[in-house]
């Protein structure tokens, strides 16, 4: 099963994960992005892909 996951250390609170897709993510208390909810992951290679980062990946458990 995939698990949704935010490097802390790669993101730059850039806030397009969570402006485009708050059902799975939302700011931290320092506008970095974290992970909400790991329900419906099935279309969510879009906004992993579009982090101008990297910093989102699905990772097998």
């Amino acid at each position: 099963m995939a698990k949704l996951v935010v490097d802390k250390d790669k993101c730059m609170a850039c806030g397009f994960c969570y402006s485009t897709d708050d059902e799975h993510f939302s700011p931290d208390d320092e506008g970095y992005s974290e992970v909400i909810s790991q329900d419906n992951l099935e279309n969510i290679s879009d906004v992993v892909d579009s982090c101008p980062t990297g910093a989102i990946s699905l990772e097998e458990e």
